[in-house]
């Protein structure tokens, strides 16, 4: 992905105040979202409790992932994932906000995107410091056929990615 530095050479102190005030809101929206949701979850569904919320296409369903996405390495140790995890997730939120510094207000959907990346990972982190896992409750399937339940965190990570890229798509190559 190529950042256009060329757009915004010195942005205006109001330009760059509308710049963070959005990226607080979107990162404190998502993970008020997710650990509200998680929370009644947690307070009102048994461990992999599941109820229909569209027959045939739709639970909500209480698991708990102690992995990455799609529950992988879930069958490490689990003190060395929650320092592995935390880890990454210090990490993930150092780089997020670098980057996010870097992108010119022109670029909005980017920095929505990099909002949203930034509220799932603190969302999904703030469980996994809490209780050493994460809950997953959106359970959608066809049939047979589950998706890996996930959360809301998961999806905004998943949102954010979306719009990084379709801004990447719309801005031309080259100089």
């Amino acid at each position: 992905m190529q950042v256009d530095y060329s757009v915004e050479a010195a942005p205006s102190p109001a330009r760059l105040w509308k710049k963070w005030l959005l990226f607080v809101i979107l990162v404190g929206a998502v993970v008020a979202v997710d650990q509200s949701t998680k929370q009644y979850v947690d307070a009102t569904f048994n461990l992999y409790e599941s109820r229909p919320l569209v027959e045939g296409y739709f639970n909500l369903t209480y698991v708990r992932n102690s992995g990455a996405a799609f529950g992988v390495l879930s069958r490490r140790d689990p003190r060395f994932l929650r320092l592995f995890f935390l880890t990454v997730t210090g990490l993930a939120l150092v780089i997020v906000t670098f980057y996010y510094s870097r992108i010119p207000w022109s670029q909005r959907l980017t920095l929505c995107g990099l909002g949203l990346i930034m509220g799932g990972a603190l969302g999904n982190g703030i469980d996994r410091y809490a209780i050493g896992q994460v809950i997953d409750f959106l359970d959608l399937y066809v049939g047979d056929y589950h998706w890996p339940a996930f959360n809301v965190a998961d999806s905004a990570i998943c949102v954010g990615v979306g719009l990084m890229l379709i801004d990447s798509w719309r801005r031309p190559v080259g100089p």
